[in-house]
């Protein structure tokens, strides 16, 4: 009897302790939550206020909404001012073509990256460690170093001003070949055995059965991959030079100028130009948390 007694105590206490770390672990990230969401916020109530507003002020929680107003919104999508100029740019073309190249560029990496991983993991060869090594090195070097000799070979190969120099570089990503290796090191190479038996050739092996199994993986490189040639700004700057070529990063930056007169245009579209990589990221969490995870474990 007294036996039980204990035991019912402590599995009260227990239960206690497990309400008790849940409430604190769901107070704890909300307040966490609130924090990493105070920038957003403030981006936001910054596109309803004027330049001279933002420039006195800068980026602040004060809503004051007497001094609300469609302003930029009104310059930045329709190019026209209230006196009916025409602003020499247009935001639509930027995103357009930041869309263009972020689309294009994540598949091209995703399927050149996830084949050199593949054929570094699943294929044996002769110096092929000290082949991966070199391939690594390339992460310790800056991109400013690189950025010259890239600049000039991209001129030999007349890709200057066009979408194919600024994503012909990095579509064989470093980071990306090496997070498909890890990935594929948790799998088991008897799939590529069972495909040989089955009258698969090397290549239908890849597509047929470890694509589909590198799903999460894919996904959530995807989102990084993406994320990055959204946000590229130094390369792209360097490549072109025609403004109905401009990248978002690139348009938004002309807008800058020393007397802060464009503040309230540059916030507007940056608060736009967060949008898809945040319902992007909010869609894709879960995969991004499968890729991260599945090739933890080797199995």
């Amino acid at each position: 009897m007294t036996r039980t007694i204990t035991q019912g105590r402590q599995a009260k206490s227990s239960l206690q302790y497990s309400v008790v770390a849940r409430v604190t672990l769901i107070l704890f990230f909300s307040a966490l939550g609130a924090v990493i969401m105070i920038p957003l916020v403030a981006m936001v109530l910054g596109t309803f206020k004027g330049g001279a507003e933002l420039w006195r002020n800068g980026l602040n929680l004060n809503p004051e909404f007497s001094k609300w107003s469609l302003k930029s919104w009104r310059y930045l999508f329709t190019g026209v001012t209230i006196e009916g100029e025409l602003l020499p740019h247009s935001y639509f073309t930027w995103f357009k073509n930041s869309l263009v190249i972020v689309l294009l560029q994540t598949v091209l990496t995703l399927f050149i990256s996830s084949f050199v991983a593949y054929g570094f993991e699943m294929y044996e060869f002769k110096g092929k460690n000290v082949l991966f090594m070199c391939v690594l090195l390339v992460l310790m070097i800056p991109f400013e170093i690189l950025m010259l000799p890239m600049y000039v070979q991209a001129n030999s190969m007349r890709l200057l001003d066009s979408i194919w120099g600024i994503m012909l570089p990095f579509l064989a990503s470093v980071s990306a070949i090496f997070f498909f290796r890890q990935y594929l090191s948790g799998l088991p190479k008897d799939l590529l055995d069972a495909g040989r038996v089955d009258g698969c050739n090397e290549y239908a092996v890849f597509f047929r059965i470890m694509l589909p199994i590198m799903g999460p993986a894919m996904s959530s490189m995807s989102v990084l991959v993406g994320m990055g040639a959204w946000n590229s700004l130094l390369w792209p700057m360097l490549v072109i030079t025609s403004m109905n070529k401009y990248t978002l990063p690139i348009g938004l930056n002309t807008l800058f100028t020393p007397y802060g007169n464009n503040y309230d245009l540059m916030i507007t579209g940056s608060c736009f130009a967060v949008l898809p990589i945040l319902l992007l990221y909010v869609f894709a969490q879960r995969f991004i948390i499968d890729g991260m995870t599945a090739g933890s474990v080797k199995g």
